[in-house]
């Protein structure tokens, strides 16, 4: 049977009707914009999708490259497509079939699909985890996320009320900066010294990308004695405040630092969000699950959110 859709790969003529998919789509948010996925352009052989029926765009697919595998998005936590709300189940579940015949055609072995969690979607989109299980997609990591629904946020437990009242007791201060270098200093050495890696992105790139997204990445500090001694840079998607980076000092975690600020981030900052979002407490995809750090995210009332990605056999 021959596709009613068009598969066209990506290119750089193509920005501004992608970018304008992501602004209008159920389920992308900025992390999907040209200027986000491409701040790392040269890690990933893009293989990106624009999706076509009769002439007019209907769903896009970040993807990338590696070797006999197609990812999406090898850079990026969650892929998957992104589409309008009118694009109804059977078309996506169509689309879904295209595309994975598109990829057989290209002689590739794997398609990772990471789907965008639900708590980020703008109308409901889970008829790709339908499509999904239709393929047998074998599910190969679930990632354990904290997230406070803060249209119905539960009270928090009586250690991080103690942790805040600390925090007032020493004069820590809440402040939101421009100024990424301290902060990334705190956050280079926990990284070191608990799990011997480095963040994901460099100062450098923290920097490009929020000069590229001064809306949506924002920067917020614990200050001590003019010293940063924590902080949380948080990702604005506008539906959800997502903790993208955490890290505090040994003076930080000894003042409560950090229950100060994300009571100041909660309650202030992004009160009006739908969502709150911590980040996962889990590695090896899901297989082991850090207790403490999770206890501390559910201290504030953050409850499960999953991030899962998918492998299917082509």
């Amino acid at each position: 049977m021959i596709s009613a859709y068009e598969i066209r790969k990506y290119t750089p003529e193509d920005k501004e009707l992608w970018d304008t998919m992501v602004e209008n789509s159920a389920n992308g948010t900025f992390l999907f914009k040209r200027d986000y996925m491409e701040y790392h352009a040269q890690r990933f052989v893009d293989f990106s999708l624009m999706i076509y029926n009769k002439g007019k765009l209907v769903a896009i697919l970040p993807a990338s490259l590696h070797n006999s595998e197609i990812i999406s998005h090898g850079g990026l936590t969650y892929g998957g497509f992104v589409s309008l709300a009118s694009l109804s189940s059977i078309q996506l579940l169509d689309i879904f079939e295209a595309t994975l015949n598109y990829f057989k055609r290209q002689g590739l072995a794997h398609w990772i699909y990471k789907p965008v969690p639900h708590i980020y979607h703008t109308y409901p989109h889970d008829s790709e985890l339908y499509a999904l299980y239709r393929v047998r997609a074998e599910r190969v990591a679930c990632n354990l996320s904290s997230t406070i629904d803060l249209a119905t946020s539960l009270p928090y437990a009586e250690l991080r009320r103690r942790g805040i009242k600390r925090a007032k007791r020493y004069g820590v201060t809440i402040l939101k900066s421009n100024d990424f270098a301290p902060f990334w200093t705190v956050l280079e050495n926990n990284l070191q010294q608990r799990h011997h890696v480095s963040p994901v992105h460099t100062l450098d790139e923290i920097n490009l990308l929020h000069s590229r997204f001064p809306a949506h990445i924002q920067l917020y500090t614990a200050v001590l004695d003019n010293q940063v001694v924590a902080g949380c840079v948080v990702f604005n998607t506008g539906k959800v405040a997502h903790a993208q980076y955490i890290s505090a000092s040994p003076e930080g975690k000894k003042c409560g630092a950090l229950d100060m600020l994300f009571t100041h981030l909660i309650e202030q900052e992004y009160c009006t969000c739908r969502y709150f979002d911590f980040g996962i407490s889990t590695e090896e995809g899901g297989q082991y699950l850090n207790r403490g750090l999770l206890s501390q995210k559910e201290g504030f009332g953050a409850r499960g959110t999953i991030y899962e990605t998918y492998r299917i056999t082509l």
